[in-house]
């Protein structure tokens, strides 16, 4: 019997030792750093496609897509690095915070089309900016937030992502025809406008992280798989994704086929899909604060597999609006319970010597797996039809529950015990 369960035996209710201010703060932060990444790979390249832009050109807007799995490439100088009065990762998010809205303004300055090479340059460090504030912003949540309270951190997490994936890619899609180019980049300036409001008057408590000498980033690589049943917990982060990484692949390209607009598409994907999801995750970080995480764990893996079987319903044909919308409701509605407990999990694995690297090397893993499987499972397709890579997604997803049953998750970190 873990933690959790002797205090749920107990009858005690979860008590966060959170601040209303600092749950804030997390929820804007995440927000607002997915917002300009999700309407450049969305928002951005509709538009530009409706403005004649060939589809190579298109890819290269798709590739800043790319830019946060890799992150966990300089996140060890967020761990290494900070500014003083500033402070350590609170001054990381201040700079990249302000980096973003600069950048957001300077794009006023310019044609969407004619200057488009000076725009993709700008997205770029957008791009850089926002992936590098989400590796302080991952430190700093593993830092203030204590066992009992990362469970509803990490929904807020997974929330906050998907709020500012429906405000970047639903509702500046929708609304760009009447506020256009100068009228979005205001309030994506605006938006991230808050959460520097809220930095300035955060206050970073003290603490140590260990600067180790040499490469941080190959001594916490090996780090990761000296823990115990770290080996196991690899597997896990590698195969978990793949199962509804492959069920989403198949999701537009076969509504696409019978007929469906894009418009409609999005609506339903972007918007409906983000909301359910954001859903999803607040109630799954509400649930992890009554069960032990290897229940948890469980319970999404047989979650993710009723998401991927909702999936059929597209596969096998049934693509009237109904259908659909029940189909893509189920499916956000029963995977981002399984993106907030491996996100748990995660920050219970970071010991705090170097919470930035820690945290960031096992979500890009995730990640670069993830995002890699929905490239790999739109190419299957053409060899082996919709049904063919519904039935391996399944069998995946089943496979991925099998191995989690034997998982050993720990109470209590290293971690835990510091003086944060």
């Amino acid at each position: 019997m873990n933690y959790m369960d002797k205090n749920i035996k107990r009858g005690n209710t979860y008590t966060s030792s959170v601040s209303k201010p600092k749950w804030g703060l997390l929820l804007s932060l995440y927000t607002t750093q997915t917002i300009g990444i999700s309407f450049f790979v969305v928002t951005l390249v509709a538009i530009l496609r409706s403005a004649g832009v060939s589809f190579e050109m298109l890819s290269l807007i798709y590739a800043l897509g790319m830019i946060w799995p890799i992150k966990f490439l300089w996140a060890s100088w967020v761990d290494r690095v900070s500014f003083g009065w500033l402070g350590h990762y609170r001054g990381w998010m201040i700079l990249m915070q302000l980096g973003m809205i600069l950048t957001f303004v300077a794009m006023m300055c310019f044609d969407l089309v004619d200057d488009f090479w000076t725009i993709y340059c700008l997205c770029f460090f957008v791009a850089v900016f926002s992936a590098t504030q989400d590796i302080a912003v991952d430190a700093t949540a593993c830092k203030i937030l204590a066992w009992k309270d990362r469970g509803i951190g990490n929904g807020i997490q997974v929330a906050g992502e998907l709020l500012g994936h429906l405000i970047g890619a639903g509702i500046i899609l929708m609304s760009y025809q009447y506020i256009g180019w100068h009228g979005t980049m205001i309030i994506l300036a605006g938006t991230t406008s808050i959460s520097l409001i809220q930095l300035i008057f955060y206050r970073e408590t003290q603490m140590q992280v260990e600067r180790k000498s040499g490469w941080l980033l190959l001594s916490t690589f090996q780090g990761l798989f000296r823990q115990p049943g770290s080996k196991h917990w690899v597997c896990i982060l590698l195969i978990y994704p793949i199962g509804c990484s492959l069920a989403y692949a198949l999701i537009i390209p076969s509504l696409v086929d019978q007929g469906w607009k894009m418009e409609k598409i999005g609506l339903l994907v972007n918007v409906l899909g983000s909301i359910v999801g954001l859903v999803s995750a607040l109630g799954t970080g509400w649930i992890i604060t009554r069960i032990s995480r290897k229940r948890a764990l469980i319970l999404s893996g047989i979650l993710q597999i009723l998401a991927i079987a909702a999936v059929a319903l597209l596969v096998f044909g049934y693509t009237d609006t109904l259908s659909v919308t029940v189909a893509i409701g189920v499916y956000f509605l029963c995977y981002n319970p399984t993106v907030t407990v491996l996100a748990t999990i995660m920050m219970d694995r970071v010991s705090g010597q170097s919470p930035a690297t820690e945290y960031t090397l096992q979500n890009s893993l995730k990640q670069l797996f993830s995002i890699g499987m929905i490239s790999v499972g739109t190419a299957m397709i053409g060899s082996y039809g919709y049904a063919g890579v519904f039935f391996i997604s399944l069998v995946v997803s089943m496979l991925a529950l099998f191995i989690s049953l034997p998982l050993k998750v720990s109470t209590k970190t290293k971690f835990e015990k510091e003086a944060y």
